[in-house]
């Protein structure tokens, strides 16, 4: 891989982490505000949660990270496949270490998004937006 494109998935991986971060600060103030204020167990907490930070980091990853044209409703299905996967898996961990390992619910909700991040952008870069990648603005 040249210099240039190394810099290029450098500088991709970090805008992926900045919109991870402020996807993460909306699942944790809505997780947060959730089990505040509701008297919802703290798995339905944390996967309303996931949700809104799925839907927000979908957004501006394909927009500003991946730069991508790839069809709005081809890719979020890719997503929505992703996360069949991995929201189950994540939200019976988040459920487990609550509620058997006796874990605040913060460090284990820090957990599954530390997870999420890393195979999520493995996901994104090369299954969702493989074949899309810097094609927003060009003329097909």
């Amino acid at each position: 891989m040249a210099e240039t494109e190394r810099k290029k998935e450098f500088l991709r991986a970090l805008k992926f982490l900045f919109f991870s971060v402020s996807a993460g600060i909306i699942q944790a103030g809505s997780t947060y505000l959730l089990e505040t204020f509701t008297h919802l167990p703290s798995w339905a907490c944390y996967l309303i949660g996931l949700i809104l930070s799925v839907i927000w980091n979908f957004t501006l990853n394909r927009k500003f990270t991946f730069k991508s044209q790839e069809n709005i409703p081809r890719a979020m299905l890719k997503v929505t496949l992703f996360y069949a996967v991995f929201t189950p898996i994540s939200t019976f961990g988040v459920r487990y270490l609550t509620d058997r390992c006796g874990w605040n619910a913060f460090f284990a909700d820090a957990l599954m998004m530390v997870i999420n991040l890393v195979t999520e952008f493995l996901y994104q870069r090369f299954v969702v937006f493989k074949n899309s990648i810097d094609t927003a603005g060009r003329s097909e």
